[in-house]
């Protein structure tokens, strides 16, 4: 993993390019989530940003108007991630530098952490009680999983993060697919429309895969919106 501050700094980045502080879409988080999981390295995506604005600045479409979404930069950045992958391949073997003593956060952090979202899993997990006991108890369910991870923080030993970030990402997954199924139609329908509407510029620039990521990534940013549910990734940390 690049960097846990991963999201903020390709959101900052994305601002810089744009010469305005605005907020990121649903949209524009779900793409970069798809980065993110797809592991593609930081700096293949900031590379990838800037290609895509100055193809985009080249173009008649631009019209002096500002590139508004990151969907224009999703090939940029997947050629990006591929030529810095062909560069490694013929770079030879890495040095392997020991890793430094230094967490990227402080057990306080975590803790916190943890702690805001332990208690954001059983707030909502009342909530939906009364009207669907079989998404409250899985959404409990997803607490005390992530409950026992607590201890691993009070640990005096290092942290395997990467594990760590494993397991929070089944938690997540399992809650997702609760979540779905726990939606009525309406929302999912709605859901589906917001995101139909904000890639009908974009479809064409797009693989059927890529599609797809993006899809499964939207609807899970959007869903544990709608139930108020928090993030668990070591990546919302900050």
């Amino acid at each position: 993993m690049d960097s846990f501050n991963y999201f903020t700094e390709i959101e900052e980045h994305f601002w810089r390019k744009r010469g305005a502080h605005l907020l990121v879409s649903p949209l524009d988080w779900a793409i970069v989530e798809t980065w993110q999981r797809a592991g593609i390295p930081l700096d293949a995506v900031l590379r990838g940003i800037d290609s895509a604005f100055e193809s985009y600045s080249r173009s008649r479409r631009s019209g002096g108007r500002p590139l508004k979404s990151l969907a224009y930069c999703v090939d940029a950045v997947l050629e990006a991630a591929i030529e810095k992958k062909e560069a490694a391949a013929g770079a030879g073997p890495e040095l392997k530098r020991p890793p430094g003593n230094a967490e990227p956060f402080s057990r306080e952090e975590m803790s916190a952490f943890f702690a805001r979202n332990l208690e954001k899993l059983g707030s909502a997990a009342a909530r939906v009680g009364p009207s669907d006991a079989s998404l409250s108890a899985r959404i409990s369910q997803a607490g005390a999983t992530v409950g026992d991870m607590v201890p691993l923080l009070q640990s005096p030993a290092a942290l395997d993060l990467e594990d760590l970030e494993r397991r929070l990402t089944v938690v997540e997954e399992k809650l997702t697919a609760a979540l779905a199924a726990g939606a009525d139609d309406e929302t999912l329908l709605t859901i589906r429309r917001e995101l139909d509407r904000q890639l009908a510029p974009y479809r064409r620039r797009m693989s059927a895969e890529q599609l797809s990521q993006l899809e499964r990534q939207y609807t899970q940013k959007r869903l544990f919106e709608h139930f108020d549910l928090p993030r668990l990734s070591l990546f919302y940390l900050t």
